[in-house]
């Protein structure tokens, strides 16, 4: 399987259910855990990916489709700044917002940052945001503690409230960035 394709298959794994809740859900139109990982596990036996990028690109499968718990298992054994962003993304969603602080204090500054700005900018733009967009995005740097400030006063607003919709698609994009960084470091 060529990378592309294979990032091209992994990707097609972002779209059930939908965008993720900012909370743990579960939500509707996810893939059950047996499924998922029946799935994963052909399409990375077929990659030529590496065992901890196997190990991550399943962390952030399992985010998606929102099995926290077995998520949690994988990221906790991975001790490097890709693990410690799925950990805290994880506990950001649980939600455990300090915990998650935690976690993006250990990440740093990630190398997957830069692009994660550059894709969550023009959504910000388009809908008018640039109080929030000069809150995430400080002089062209992703803040993941804002983020995390962010998901925190808007995820127990009701549906469809416009910052927590922007939240999650801002969430999506964290998913879909680092899904391709996972794939292609």
């Amino acid at each position: 399987m060529s990378e592309s394709s294979g990032l091209r298959e992994l990707k097609k794994l972002l779209v059930p259910g939908g965008l993720p809740e900012l909370g743990p859900g579960p939500r509707d139109g996810v893939m059950s855990f047996t499924e998922l990982n029946g799935t994963l596990d052909q399409l990375l036996e077929e990659s030529a990916l590496p065992p901890v990028s196997r190990d991550l690109v399943r962390g952030v499968m399992l985010l998606w489709h929102d099995h926290l718990d077995e998520a949690h298992l994988i990221v906790q054994t991975i001790e490097n700044t890709d693990g410690s962003f799925l950990h805290g993304i994880m506990h950001r969603r649980e939600p455990d917002y300090g915990n998650a602080t935690y976690w993006f204090r250990r990440v740093r500054d990630h190398a997957a940052f830069p692009k994660l700005a550059v894709r969550v900018a023009p959504l910000l733009d388009m809908d008018g945001s640039t109080k929030l967009q000069s809150r995430l995005i400080t002089s062209g740097k992703w803040d993941p503690f804002a983020f995390v400030q962010l998901c925190e006063k808007v995820a127990a607003n009701p549906p469809g409230d416009p910052e927590a919709e922007i939240a999650r698609k801002i969430q999506g994009l964290e998913s879909e960035v680092l899904l391709e960084y996972f794939v292609n470091a």
